[in-house]
């Protein structure tokens, strides 16, 4: 018995796809495993078979024009085609994770590709024309494909797309993650948070003091609700980064400080929690830095922070900006604002929790 891949257009009218697999089980076909992509022609079967030594190429084209099948395209195949689409792509996907440079590798393995180029340019015009497929690349440039047959199909173009996606949020999620090293010499990492990070997180308020916990929350001092923490974690609107330093003997990373960007409207929100033993070392500059360069970015026209009269740390902190700020006061609370460079109308709208 030989392995072979037929892909062929059938009209996707009621009893088509039987009258096609009828003709090629009369050939002694047996059909293993098939793939229907849906097409403005029609839908295009792609079917992984399993036929007689005697059958050869000439003769599974004839059983699939006898089976009411057009444009048909028959090419042997290899045991590995066995593995179901969704274990493939789910192998390919593991595989961009540990490396997301090898996403033209992964894209020719998805796909058959003959070749895979990356170009610089962004694409003007993505998509699929016949055997060559266009993907335009989040990280910027774009991905050429081509192979000799068959013609690329609607279902193939939006398993590329997201592939190419994953590779780009896998390079970006470590591109953001960097190594800090305070004035004293002390290394650190610094990444967003994800929710896995809630155990850490509720470890940082736990070994936090009660005083740096109430200049944190300023109504109160008692470690938020894991309900709470998880909306600080993964903030819809704003970005919230984490300072981690390595365990010792095997053990996870301890999280030593919490830094919020929470937006509100066309403002953000800035809040900072550092351990005590972490104080007073340039931590807290560095995570209102970033910060800083993200709400830049982001598009916001400022930058707002709620702080203590009494809390001079922080009020040094903000002074190490170097930016002009206007304050007000309402009792023992100050409401510092941060003018950034270039305002321009933020990403989303609306307020987040703080």
């Amino acid at each position: 018995m030989t392995l072979w891949r037929i892909r062929a257009t059938v009209d996707d009218r009621p009893g088509y796809l039987s009258v096609l697999t009828a003709s090629l089980a009369l050939r002694g076909v047996n059909i293993l495993t098939v793939q229907v992509h849906t097409t403005e022609r029609g839908a295009v079967d792609d079917f992984l078979v399993d036929a007689p030594d005697t059958v050869d190429e000439a003769d599974l084209l004839a059983a699939v024009k006898r089976g009411r099948g057009r444009d048909c395209w028959v090419a042997r195949s290899e045991a590995r085609g066995l593995a179901d689409q969704p274990t493939r792509v789910l192998g390919l996907a593991n595989r961009l994770v540990r490396d997301p440079d090898g996403t033209g590798e992964a894209l020719r393995a998805l796909l058959g590709a003959d070749t895979v180029t990356w170009r610089p340019a962004r694409a003007e015009q993505g998509g699929i024309f016949d055997t060559t497929m266009v993907l335009a690349d989040p990280g910027g440039g774009s991905y050429a494909l081509r192979r000799a047959a068959p013609g690329f199909t609607p279902a193939e173009y939006a398993r590329a797309q997201a592939l190419v996606e994953l590779a780009a949020t896998v390079a970006r999620r470590a591109a953001e993650h960097v190594t800090l090293v305070l004035p004293d010499g002390a290394e650190l990492g610094v990444r967003p948070a994800v929710a896995d990070d809630l155990a850490g997180v509720v470890e940082l308020h736990e070994r936090s003091s009660t005083r740096t916990r109430h200049r944190r929350y300023l109504g109160g001092a008692t470690t938020p609700a894991p309900a709470r923490l998880r909306r600080l974690l993964e903030p819809a609107r704003g970005l919230t980064l984490l300072a981690t330093v390595a365990g010792s003997g095997g053990a996870a990373d301890s999280v030593v400080a919490m830094a919020n960007l929470l937006a509100e409207g066309d403002e953000a929100e800035v809040a900072l929690l550092v351990r005590d033993d972490w104080q007073r070392r340039g931590l807290g500059s560095a995570l209102l830095r970033r910060l800083v360069r993200q709400a830049d970015t982001a598009g916001y026209a400022a930058l707002v922070l709620h702080v203590q009269a009494d809390n001079a740390p922080m009020l040094r902190t903000l002074r190490r900006l170097g930016r002009p700020t206007t304050a007000e006061h309402d009792g023992s609370l100050v409401t510092l604002t941060v003018p950034l460079a270039t305002p321009q109308p933020a990403k989303v709208q609306g307020r987040a929790p703080r």
